[in-house]
């Protein structure tokens, strides 16, 4: 039963993925992934630089 609702389930996303590129809307979809991906990207980025600063920052001087 659990291997015929993951067919199931996997054959509904193909449906839903080729209706989305029959309609353009695909395009939608992968420019808000790549955006939220790139989001993600730049604040990891910019928390690093921040978290290096207070290390630096912390560190005893000897």
């Amino acid at each position: 039963m659990i291997t015929t609702l993951q067919l199931f389930a996997q054959n509904n996303d193909v449906e839903m993925a080729d209706a989305l590129r029959s309609n353009g809307k695909i395009y939608v979809v992968v420019i808000c992934i790549v955006v939220i991906l790139l989001g993600l990207l730049v604040y990891l980025f910019a928390l690093d630089k921040r978290l290096k600063k207070i290390e630096k920052e912390n560190l005893p001087k000897n």
